[in-house]
């Protein structure tokens, strides 16, 4: 079948890459289901480029979100917006055009699609439909913050976003209490601070972390109990950029907070960095009080 840009000249199907332009290969009809960066551009695959030059459409949560990174690669397909508030709209007229032998992509925001958008709803009536669903994996801020995390991976659970309101908060955490995994949330910038209290007051200290803009420039993974991360929060300003929380199975070791190792990593950032660096840099990466490690911190340049 052959597309058209929006000028109706024939599209000829491919993207840039390395400075270099490549034709993009015809694609089976059904719908594929593309994972796309969390942050960082340059994690798409060729096979995620290839399928998004090559498909009839592509569908998207938010079209101005994913024009970006089309535009990024010098991909011209056309953006259909495909999103909670026009979905049961939209699915029939989906259909059709899969019925009719259109091959179309499908993308979240960011990361892989039908975790914590609408996506799955349609993949349902794709398959109820006899259709066929392909997936092109890759970036997923799920396994992204769980792999840095430094918490047990051999087990885990994804609960995405919990209720906003602290009693429906608290309750969902009592029914995730007893789950033998690491429990992995998204979790908006600004609830972050009472989500991470209100899991201390339900779930006990366990260890925890929280990653912040994975992939991106400014990517950081915090560490410490839930106790500790939670009274961090309180006092400073609400962080920026997209958060994902996770939080040590039950009876898992404390996440180290002795002496010896706060030492031990102070000496490595002394060596290098002023006093009041040094502590401003370790206490940003255990969630500390400042007051513990600048203490330690003198103490170390005393000796």
């Amino acid at each position: 079948m052959t597309t058209h840009d929006t000028d109706g000249t024939p599209r000829v199907p491919g993207f840039t890459a390395f400075g270099m332009r490549a034709e993009a290969t015809r694609l089976a009809p059904g719908l594929h289901v593309v994972a796309t960066p969390i942050g960082n551009l340059g994690d798409v695959s060729f096979r995620a480029l290839g399928t998004l030059a090559a498909a009839a459409a592509v569908l998207a949560e938010d079209t101005r979100v994913t024009r970006t990174l089309l535009a990024h690669y010098g991909i011209t397909t056309p953006l259909v917006a495909y999103h909670e508030h026009n979905a049961e709209e939209m699915r029939p007229r989906l259909l059709a055009r899969l019925n009719a032998g259109e091959a179309l992509a499908l993308v979240s925001d960011a990361g892989t699609p039908l975790v914590s958008d609408p996506g799955y709803k349609l993949v349902e009536a794709v398959h109820a439909a006899g259709i066929a669903v392909t997936t092109v994996p890759g970036p997923s801020a799920v396994l992204a913050a769980l792999v840095v995390a430094g918490l047990p991976t051999d087990r885990f659970f994804f609960e995405g976003f919990l209720p906003h309101r602290t009693a429906g908060r608290v309750e969902r955490l009592e029914a995730l209490k007893a789950v033998p995994g690491t429990l992995v949330f998204f979790e908006s910038p600004r609830r972050v601070a009472d989500m991470l209290a209100d899991a201390h007051g339900v779930l006990g200290d366990r260890p925890a972390a929280v990653a912040r803009e994975l992939t991106k420039y400014y990517e950081n993974v915090r560490r410490g109990t839930l106790a500790t991360l939670a009274a961090a929060y309180a006092q400073e300003p609400a962080p920026k950029g997209e958060i994902v929380v996770l939080v040590g199975p039950p009876g898992a070791p404390e996440v180290p907070q002795d002496d010896s190792a706060l030492d031990a990593r102070l000496a490595h950032h002394l060596a290098r960095l002023s006093v009041k660096d040094a502590v401003a840099v370790v206490a940003e990466e255990t969630g500390l009080p400042r007051k513990r490690v600048y203490a330690r911190a003198v103490a170390l340049k005393s000796d």
